[in-house]
């Protein structure tokens, strides 16, 4: 145990994880080379993994080790001497297997493999299976480790635990099949179910700038807070993710998931103790009070819309309808706004406005908390402009910071109010930060589920969205699939919620 003293006067912990052995299925994918050994790879040079540990990566395509360590290296930023030895000894714990996911005799050779592995690194038996595959695959992966004996921990203090990253399912019924399945070898203890969203410092930051400062929390709720308005904005395109988002659409690709995680931290209860359980429950208990949605209604409370043709940063890029892979005739949504209601004493009749889409004017995730206008001027006559209400933006991206806005008297004899911004940005200090999935893998190694989804509010989550999900999936309904071209803020209709949360005017 160690501990360095930040300059805000917090300790840094840095806690020895239990010995362990990680088999990432998809290996010679794209998530397993930009963001899972990499982050890994990190974890391990700032001292935060057990010297025990070996990373074994599995997926169909034929490699040697020296081929998937060669494969994973090419996506390293460029490195120093220094970096480059320690690229070389972690590297000694990175081993490769070629196997069949339906394949019985691929995953009993996999569990052989793993027995001699855990001999040779001392790894305690304990073992991660990260599915970093098509979602397709994850009941097929779930149920082979089961058959072949690797979904329990070894005989003694040893554990198995199984990573899910997202989407949980297409739907409820999907997302209750799926859990089914994986529930038939693992347990509920035993699954990881990522978003990492939850990861980012900021976000992590919002349970701490509320329960932590009484400045807040007593005016928390409908008596002083106006609107809540929560966007996710990104400015590229679909990419090379055409196969998947053709199928899944933004309310899939981010409201089920990581829109509804921000909504739930934001207006959540206090836990009575920041425990994962205790926080996981009163999560639960907004997605359960979400005002439904009706069907005859739903027009008044979504907009979505595709992206056509524009510019982004000076660039002219293609409509939806034209990137490789997209059906000329698509209808999927790549933007939705939504206003919902949270039906508690806290925030009954306080609107909460969600934003997310693709090839918007700018990439930002922030988190607006909109303070009600002063009940009452004492400046009639003397103030020729009203006063702007309190506002606190929490960011995310690009900048990780929190800003508070109040009014202060300017400068000078005459009687004059001006903004005034309270700001605290998060360092940029390399020696303490984590990023999202190094945060994560951490605590699937520790075990901590504090970050992650439980089935229940996934499927809670899911239910609530199902109006919307036949709004966007229903081809009859396209006269309400609004277009807005790439490099805007999104369609016309939106301009009034987004003008809530961002300048619709640059």
């Amino acid at each position: 145990m160690s501990g360095t003293t930040l300059n805000c006067g917090c300790s840094f912990t840095t806690q020895e994880t239990d010995p362990c052995l990680i088999v990432i299925f998809g290996a010679s994918g794209d998530l397993a080379a930009r963001k899972l050994v990499p982050s890994l790879y990190r974890l391990y040079s700032q001292g935060s993994l057990s010297d025990n540990f070996v990373i074994v990566g599995a997926s169909r395509t034929p490699m040697s080790d020296a081929e998937f360590c060669s494969h994973i290296e090419q996506n390293l930023p460029s490195q120093s001497a220094e970096e480059k030895k320690s690229w070389t000894d972690f590297a000694g714990h990175l081993r490769y297997l070629q196997l069949e996911y339906d394949s019985p005799e691929s995953f009993l050779n996999l569990a052989a493999s793993l027995t001699s592995l855990d001999l040779e690194f001392q790894t305690g038996g304990n073992r991660i299976f990260y599915l970093a595959t098509p979602p397709s695959l994850y009941g097929q992966i779930a149920t082979q480790l089961g058959e072949a004996g690797l979904a329990q921990g070894n005989k003694g203090a040893s554990w198995a635990r199984i990573v899910v990253e997202k989407p949980f399912g297409h739907d409820t019924q999907s997302a209750v099949a799926l859990d089914r399945t994986i529930k038939r070898s693992f347990t509920e203890e035993q699954v990881f179910r990522i978003d990492h969203y939850l990861a980012k410092e900021t976000v992590q930051n919002i349970l701490m700038l509320r329960f932590a400062n009484t400045i807040f929390e007593p005016i928390w709720n409908r008596s002083y807070i106006q609107y809540v308005g929560i966007i996710t904005a990104e400015g590229l395109g679909v990419e090379h993710r055409a196969g998947y988002y053709e199928q899944a659409g933004v309310i899939r690709d981010m409201f089920q998931n990581h829109m509804m995680q921000l909504l739930a931290l934001t207006a959540m209860e206090p836990p009575s103790l920041l425990e994962t359980n205790r926080v996981r429950d009163e999560k639960m208990k907004v997605f359960g009070a979400l005002k439904s949605l009706d069907e005859d209604t739903l027009g008044e409370h979504i907009i979505l819309g595709q992206y056509g043709a524009g510019t982004i940063a000076g660039q002219a890029v293609p409509a939806y309808r034209d990137e490789e892979g997209v059906d000329p005739k698509s209808c999927t949504p790549t933007f939705a706004m939504m206003r919902l209601f949270v039906d508690t004493w806290r925030w009954k009749g306080v609107p909460f406005y969600l934003a997310s889409g693709k090839r918007l004017k700018g990439k930002m995730t922030k988190i607006v908390v909109q303070f009600k206008e002063v009940p009452h001027s004492l400046f009639h006559g003397a103030l020729e402009a009203s006063i702007p209400a309190n506002r606190l933006v929490i960011g995310v991206y690009p900048e990780e910071k929190i800003t508070l806005r109040f009014e202060a008297k300017g400068q000078g004899p005459s009687l004059c109010l001006a903004p005034v911004n309270m700001e605290f940005t998060y360092p940029k200090n390399k020696e303490f930060s984590f990023d999202s999935y190094e945060k994560v893998l951490l605590d699937c190694i520790q075990g901590d589920h504090m970050l992650f989804w439980h089935q229940q509010g996934i499927e809670q989550s899911w239910a609530f969205l199902e109006p919307v999900l036949q709004l966007s999936d229903c081809a009859k309904y396209t006269s309400s699939l609004h277009p807005y071209p790439a490099g805007s803020w999104g369609p016309d209709n939106a301009r009034k919620w987004m003008s809530l949360l961002v300048d619709c005017s640059v």
